[in-house]
């Protein structure tokens, strides 16, 4: 959902956009792949489920999404185009209903 909102902006407001929408894309990604892996590997090692250990990483994950934010517009805010940055964000926020759309298609 990030690529698809990285071209929908890069083809309506350019370059700057496109990078932007990625940017905008990363800072839930990467936080949010981090703490799947992290609960991936609970699930292999057989670590019984914690409600406060996942409730901890939930927070952590929002906590550095903020940070990555603020980074991102700490960095390159001389070029950074702020719609772009939400349209990147919540479409990859949002990117679970397309999977729920196309798993209930087949």
């Amino acid at each position: 959902m990030g690529l698809v909102a990285a071209a929908i902006a890069g083809v309506v407001a350019g370059t700057a956009a496109a990078t932007s929408a990625l940017l905008g894309a990363g800072a839930y990604f990467l936080p949010n792949a981090l703490f799947a892996l992290r609960l991936l590997i609970n699930v292999v090692k057989s670590v019984r489920p914690n409600p406060l250990t996942f409730f901890l990483g939930e927070m952590f994950k929002l906590l550095m999404t903020a940070l990555l934010l603020w980074l991102i517009w700490h960095y390159t805010q001389a070029w950074l185009v702020w719609p772009a940055v939400l349209l990147g964000l919540i479409l990859t926020l949002k990117g679970y209903l397309l999977l729920l759309m196309f798993r209930k298609l087949s």
